[in-house]
């Protein structure tokens, strides 16, 4: 999985390391903190277990993680600065922060809690990582924030951003907030941009995932705007494999770098797709474009391979059958078995 050139192996890298990992309850999160535990890692995740989804998700996805006495969970929110100085008492190697309000339309009908939670929580991260002393900050930052951007594939070197939503603006605000730390205060901040991350425990409200759920169901499936819209998946293996290597890049002390496959595929392919894996026909029900979403989001990966020897193994059939044999088996056990279909307002 890892092509990591001539850098010591991850597993090497981590065991004994003492991590903080924010939003660790997450899609993304789980997945990370469940391979640093396995490679000898002591890991604090930090998780407020926000009901934006089903918090009995969260949960579920950390019932392994609670086997280790290497692992601490602090329920807390990002937001209260106070709250986290005293609860967590520093002393980490690395923080990874991942924790935010997640969504593009949903960041529309609430700006300023997206505000609050995404950048000043980011700000208080990194006062946090200043008064502890710790040298190495990950932040999980987004595709969306090349916004409308029309030079693709996307380069970290285009800085012209155009974000086109509150969430994607406030990625945009951390990965600034971090160049300002970094130069202040010799914090090396490494914002890493997923591109649409798919896989096991995918969030409910994603498309891959929510299409899935309803033609399974026999619910209609909408599909907005003209059906050109095309996203670069990526494999969560592959996400957490960049993730795990930025850890412990020390070549700079600030960089902005995607995390992509490279391959940008059409909403209309994808339901093909998901249809051919599951033999059912989607009911596809086609409506408007909705706003703050791009037309298109596609990662050159170039400097993630050349920085982080980030090299995606995963193919996106590959991907998606790993996903619905997933679902095949979470459609049965709680939580996910509560989620009968997913609104079309997610």
């Amino acid at each position: 999985m890892y092509a990591l050139n001539d850098q010591p192996h991850l597993e090497q890298v981590h065991a004994g390391k003492a991590i903080l990992v924010t939003g660790g309850a997450g899609f993304i999160g789980s997945h990370l903190v469940g391979q640093l535990l396995a490679a000898g890692a002591s890991v604090t995740v930090v998780d407020n277990f926000d009901p934006f989804y089903d918090p009995a998700i969260k949960h579920a996805n950390i019932v392994s993680h609670r086997d280790y006495e290497r692992y601490r969970l602090v329920e807390a929110d990002i937001r209260d600065l106070e709250g986290l100085r005293k609860r967590l008492a520093g002393g980490y190697d690395v923080i990874v922060h991942l924790a935010a309000r997640a969504g593009v339309r949903p960041s529309i009908k609430a700006p300023v809690e997206y505000q609050q939670v995404n950048v000043n929580g980011t700000q208080n991260l990194l006062e946090l990582a200043h008064e502890w002393g710790v040298r190495q900050f990950v932040f999980g930052s987004s595709s969306s924030v090349y916004g409308v951007n029309p030079n693709v594939p996307w380069r970290e070197e285009d800085h012209v951003l155009r974000p086109i939503s509150p969430y994607a603006s406030t990625k945009v605000s951390g990965e600034l907030l971090g160049h300002v730390y970094s130069h202040l205060y010799g914090i090396r901040f490494i914002a890493l941009r997923f591109f649409t991350v798919y896989g096991p425990r995918q969030r409910p409200d994603l498309a891959i995932h929510k299409f899935a759920r309803l033609m399974l169901a026999g619910e209609p499936v909408p599909l907005f705007g003209d059906g050109r819209t095309r996203r670069d998946y990526t494999y969560i293996d592959d996400i957490v494999a960049g993730i795990r290597a930025a850890m412990h890049y020390d070549r700079t002390n600030y960089e902005v770098i995607n995390l992509g496959s490279n391959r940008a595929i059409g909403l209309l392919e994808m339901v093909d797709a998901i249809e051919e894996e599951l033999g059912v026909r989607a009911r596809r029900v086609h409506l408007p474009a909705q706003p703050g979403e791009v037309p298109q989001t596609w990662a050159d990966i170039g400097r993630a391979r050349a920085l982080l020897g980030y090299q995606p193994t995963t193919g996106f059939r590959e991907g998606l059958r790993a996903f619905l044999a997933w679902l095949e088996r979470a459609r049965s056990a709680p939580p996910w078995k509560r989620i009968a279909s997913i609104s079309w307002s997610l």
